[in-house]
């Protein structure tokens, strides 16, 4: 099977903050997850956990999103303010109605970002929130001179503005957000980007709408055309389930080979999602100015046997790290609309990049592919094209066997990332890329194993990256072999 890199032809620069994530207070992502607390026996700085600290940093993560989801429409920034003590306590009625004492607030999430070296994303409440507090809000975090706000936040502790840049304006405003019309959503996103202002014209931020839900092309034509000249952006929310049915959306890790063809089959379909979302931000916006951010994305199962509805814990297979690589090649090859993207979510929640268990900590196979892809982080996207062969295991659930996409570093080194997404067969792959020459380095990492392969806390290097031996280089091509239900990742240096 052929595989064709033409570095000739680009869609421009693949943005850094299509690598981002999303961290929301919802089951142990946060509590447990990424804060301990600086009381605790798990080793931490800062309250912050070191080891997940340091696996994430290996990412090189971008942006983080938070405080949610449909937690943030809940959310009042002054409740996690200030000394620990005096700070109220709040139940989480979205996810679980869990107690929680605010001990993770602004404060803390900026720490994190701290440590982790990436942007922040904030999202703001609309829903139950009002257009003064959400001002405040960027006030608290971005005025450098003197105010109400600023003077608070000094207060606290903090001189020195953050100057937050990313700024979502609530969020699923068409459910959970609210239940919203789009007219009326467009008319109060215009409200509300109006207050949102910039304090340092070194450091203006970047407004971005609620966006759709799916397919719902509708939502994301009124809001460009009725508040777009007041944003930077709009979002898309996708997540990929077995099937439709939510109560039962099956295992994450014991399931039919039915269910592994539905969920590769639905991933494949954010490509169509991000083209006519894109058509549309066109259609208002001929300009290209508005960028489309897909924060919310990823595998959605039912939770592991044994845990709490509400926390939406759930295992991580091999099947998802093929949704990983298939979502970020699709990301990739819209680099000209997709501006940012964020996967739901980073720790214990949905398909996440680490798993934890009290003192214990695992990597999940979506991080390794996180990993094997971080070198198209701010690189040239190349166009490829790839011969491939359907995979029709029944069902009405088809789908290509290879999956890739292509990039060019600063230094002149190429990124290859291909999927096979056949579980049963191998796919012997021949790449062709003028200036190919027999003497070139050609080197490639592997992630493979069977669908429902997935690391435990008994055994967390169950399924980790590996070298792909046999690769032949010659004039012009370099070929090598993909094992089925694989994601590899070939550096190519002419």
């Amino acid at each position: 099977m052929r595989i064709i890199i033409n570095p000739n032809r680009s869609k421009g620069t693949i943005n850094r903050n299509i690598y981002g994530h999303f961290a929301e207070h919802l089951g142990r992502c946060i509590y447990g997850g990424l804060y301990v607390g600086e009381d605790s026996s798990i080793p931490n700085v800062n309250g912050m956990r070191t080891d997940v600290v340091e696996a994430l940093k290996a990412l090189n993560i971008p942006v983080l999103r938070w405080p949610g989801g449909c937690f943030a429409d809940t959310y009042h920034w002054q409740d996690g303010i200030g000394p620990l003590e005096g700070r109220k306590t709040i139940v989480n009625t979205n996810w679980g109605g869990v107690t929680e004492d605010n001990r993770f607030g602004t404060h803390e999430f900026m720490e994190l970002c701290r440590q982790l070296g990436c942007q922040p994303y904030l999202s703001g409440n609309v829903g139950s929130g009002t257009v003064q507090e959400f001002s405040d809000w960027v006030e608290y975090c971005n005025m450098g001179g003197v105010s109400p706000m600023a003077d608070l936040r000094r207060q606290n502790g903090r001189e020195e503005p953050w100057n937050v840049k990313y700024w979502g304006i609530g969020n699923e405003a068409w459910g959970c957000g609210g239940n919203m019309r789009p007219e009326y959503y467009a008319d109060l996103c215009r409200r509300y980007a109006t207050y949102l202002r910039n304090y340092d014209d070194g450091h203006k931020i970047y407004k971005i709408a609620s966006g759709a839900n799916v397919d719902d092309y509708e939502w994301t034509r009124v809001v460009a055309e009725r508040a777009g000249s007041t944003i930077d952006a709009l979002s898309l929310h996708y997540y990929t389930l077995p099937n439709d049915d939510w109560q039962h959306k099956g295992a994450a890790t014991e399931f039919p080979m039915s269910e592994y063809c539905s969920v590769i089959h639905k991933a494949l379909r954010m490509d169509e999602l991000v083209s006519r979302h894109g058509l549309e931000l066109r259609r208002a916006d001929p300009g290209g100015r508005l960028g489309l951010v897909v924060d919310e994305w990823g595998t959605w199962y039912d939770v592991e046997p044994g845990t709490n509805p509400g926390f939406l814990y759930q295992q991580n297979a091999m099947r998802d790290a093929l949704v990983a690589a298939v979502n970020l090649n699709i990301f990739n090859d819209h680099c000209d609309t997709v501006v940012m993207a964020n996967i739901a979510q980073t720790v214990n929640v949905l398909q996440a990049m680490v798993l934890t268990e009290g003192a214990k900590m695992l990597r999940t196979p979506t991080y390794h592919v996180f990993e094997m892809y971080k070198g198209h982080q701010g690189a040239r996207q190349l166009e490829t094209y790839a011969e491939t062969r359907i995979v029709d295991l029944g069902g009405g659930m088809d789908f290509p066997d290879i999956h890739v996409s292509a990039s060019e570093a600063a230094d002149g080194s190429i990124l290859l990332t291909a999927a096979n997404l056949d579980p049963e067969r191998p796919a012997p792959v021949e790449c062709l890329l003028d200036g190919l020459k027999s003497g070139s380095a050609v080197t490639g990492r592997v992630l493979a194993g069977r669908p429902g392969a997935h690391n435990t806390f008994d055994a967390p290097d169950a399924v980790i990256p590996a070298a792909v031996e046999n690769i032949r280089v010659e004039d012009g091509k370099f070929a090598a072999q993909l094992p089925p239900c694989a994601v590899a990742a070939f550096t190519i240096r002419l």
